[in-house]
């Protein structure tokens, strides 16, 4: 057959499969349970049988491929202070090659720090807590933790303030902690005195600081130190291996409401959750590599790496500040994480998305007419093609490899999660990089599993089919107006169940019975208070959430969660938290302004000033309103759910400020009091 014939056949292929069913209701009722096409009998609970517990999926690894890099770290070269016109100080690092360990050395520091903690008093099934950014060590920590079957509980540096950090170490009633030498120092130091089981600080760095003052009872160790100590024969005492139903993580999550809540996750929860996600991700093996830069305590992070390290994939570390060449803390020149790793998979929530995406655009229209021209005629094409189920190599070549190598230039798998991600910018990541993007829906009480898009399936807006390990039911929420039985699409608050479906929250008797239950044939389920709609081909859109519905004056139901996804759409905005009362008749909102745009609208319309003068400035504030209205009524948003009013922020929302979580969801209790004041003024002066 020629060439010609076999690229048609396989168009052919990707267009049947697009069309395909992907997953049907097994009960034949349009609530569901939905299940995938290939897990209608029975769901899947491992990726090898009999291996069901964490460490056993890491031997596994382990033994199958010992000499494969595993965890790479990179050389820091030198590292020196720059200042900004504005007179602030910026650190700047130039940094090497990656650094790689083995399978096979992972495994052996592994079970060494294992056997130093036991040394030091961890106990089986006693919790240890984990308080550090994302590296090799974390990693190589929480592996020893499975190993040696200490539940892990984990806690993001930017959870809350000291004390939300501190209720959650005595409620897990730790006795050993491992951290960094900057979250010692600055996040945990202050709050020693509060927590006291706490016996034992293992830091992951190097060397110790010398000359600190700890309170009395607390001994500080450097995890190179631990794993000399769990190295000696004389320590190498037998373990207690852990089985699949032990609690592998308690994970506290910073959530958008309330105080952090910690989400008990078996080994069983874990690895039910990485074969649905594994599943997902066409020929996974030892030739990828994954690079590692988000919260290892959130869940998606964990998900992926541990999909990863079950495969014989390598990880690279990177963080957010190192990521790109043009990253914060990258000196202007050299290079960052991404551009000398080179990876085949990412993971990346859609507020690093949308940036790229934006970023990208202002680019595009600093771009001569010729060049912009010769941009958008081939992104329209692709776009084309694309939907016909086609590839467009030579427009890839000559138009988007310069794009896709701001990536890396190998990239073929992009995971988006922890929140809705646009049709816009969806779009043009699979467009610009050249790579399919997967959206994932899922959450830290289902093991970040639930759903993810086929890579074929070139749709945007939706989440794809329930995974291989649950099936996902449509509750009726009448208040909110939605039906199974709604036309076209059934729609209804979204239950997931499985054996993903996490052990529940600890020591949360009562959100554990309001969230989770079992059905009559022992099943888990947990109700997302999401609500979702599936489409004839099984696919699974998210269209609304419980918590973010309001109803206005006169009764009519405002999405905030909806607004919000339109109009961070608008160029001019960053980020925007839609807000409404219930005893009020319009919305209002706070938006964080593009700077770029910002300073380019002040121009056009001669307004002089600093940042915090134009933010503040009621022209400019009218202005961008007037663009967001646009922006919202070309969406074909109601005239009620178009705030009327709004508030430029001066500060961008980051998870230190705590305005966000670390996947960047808004943190609603926490941005409306922020801006009571703004509140009280939008509303009282009608």
């Amino acid at each position: 057959m020629s060439v010609g014939g076999v690229k048609q056949r396989f168009f052919h292929w990707k267009e049947e499969c697009s069309r395909r069913v992907k997953a049907r209701s097994v009960s034949g009722h349009p609530s569901g349970p939905y299940r995938d096409i290939g897990a209608l009998r029975v769901l899947a609970t491992c990726l090898q049988p009999g291996v069901n517990t964490l460490d056993l999926v890491f031997e596994s690894s382990v033994c199958r491929f010992p000499h494969f890099d595993c965890l790479g770290t990179r050389d820091l070269l030198s590292e020196e202070d720059e200042t900004s016109e504005d007179g602030r100080v910026f650190k700047k690092v130039i940094l090497g090659e990656y650094r790689w360990m083995s399978y096979d050395q992972v495994y052996k520091e592994v079970r060494a720090f294992g056997s130093g903690l036991v040394a030091l008093g961890q106990k089986p099934l006693k919790n240890i807590a984990i308080f550090c950014e994302t590296r090799a060590e974390w990693i190589i920590a929480a592996q020893a933790c499975f190993m040696y079957n200490f539940p892990l509980v984990t806690l993001y540096s930017t959870l809350g303030g000291p004390a939300i950090i501190a209720h959650g170490l005595n409620e897990a009633e730790v006795s050993h902690i491992i951290t960094s030498k900057e979250l010692l120092e600055t996040k945990l130091k202050s709050i020693l005195l509060e927590v006291p089981r706490l016996q034992h600080i293992i830091i992951v760095d190097d060397k110790l600081k010398s000359g600190s003052e700890y309170p009395q009872g607390i001994s500080v160790h450097s995890m190179v130190a631990v794993t000399r100590l769990g190295a000696h024969p004389e320590n190498g005492t037998s373990r207690r291996p852990p089985c699949a139903a032990d609690v592998a993580v308690i994970m506290y999550t910073s959530g958008s409401t309330g105080v952090p809540k910690g989400v008990m996750i078996s080994h069983s929860n874990i690895i039910a959750g990485i074969t649905g996600m594994a599943e997902r991700i066409p020929s996974l093996g030892e030739d990828d590599t994954y690079i590692g830069y988000l919260p290892l305590a959130h869940v998606l992070e964990l998900s992926a790496e541990m999909v990863c390290l079950a495969h014989g994939c390598r990880i690279g570390y990177s963080s957010p500040q190192t990521l790109t060449n043009q990253s914060t803390k990258i000196k202007k020149g050299s290079k960052g994480d991404i551009s000398v790793l080179r990876p085949t998979l990412m993971a990346a929530v859609p507020e690093i998305m949308d940036r790229i995406y934006k970023n990208l655009m202002l680019k595009v229209e600093e771009m001569s007419v010729f060049q912009r021209t010769l941009f958008l005629l081939a992104y329209n094409y692709k776009m084309e093609q694309l939907a016909m189920g086609y590839s467009t190599p030579l427009c890839d070549k000559l138009v988007f490899q310069k794009v896709r190598a701001l990536l890396g230039g190998r990239l073929r798998v992009l995971l988006s999660g922890g929140a809705p991600l646009s049709a816009v910018t969806q779009r043009f990541m699979n467009i610009c990089f050249c790579c399919p993007v997967g959206q994932g829906y899922g959450l830290t009480e289902t093991c970040g599993a639930g759903t993810i898009s086929q890579l074929w399936d070139y749709s945007t807006g939706r989440v794809g089919a329930p995974l291989v390990c649950c099936e996902i039911q449509l509750k009726d929420w009448i208040e909110g107006g939605y039906r199974s039985t709604d036309r076209p699409c059934p729609r209804g608050e979204i239950l997931v169940g499985g054996p993903n479906v996490t052990m529940g929250y600890y020591k949360n008797k009562q959100k554990n019975s309001e969230d989770f239950f079992m059905d009559e044939k022992g099943q888990r389920w947990f109700c997302t208070g999401d609500i979702g709609e599936f489409h004839g081909d099984g696919c699974l859109k998210i269209i609304d959430r419980k918590k973010d519905l309001v109803k206005l004056q006169a009764g009519e139901y405002v999405s905030l969660g909806k607004v919000e996804a339109v109009l961070k759409n608008c160029p001019l905005v960053d980020n925007i938290c839609a807000y409404a009362n219930s005893d009020e008749s319009y919305v209002i909102g706070f938006v964080v302004p593009n700077q770029k745009q910002l300073l380019a609208l002040a121009e056009r319309k001669r307004v002089r000033g600093l940042w915090e003068e134009l933010c503040n400035n009621p022209v400019i504030e009218e202005e961008v309103l007037r663009v967001i209205t646009e922006t919202a009524l070309t969406a074909q948003l109601e005239r009620f759910e178009i705030p009327w009013k709004i508030r430029l922020s001066v500060e961008p929302w980051t998870p230190e400020n705590g305005l966000v979580t670390d996947a960047f969801k808004l943190k609603r209790k926490e941005l409306k009091s922020h801006y009571q004041n703004d509140i009280e003024r939008m509303y009282g002066a009608k």
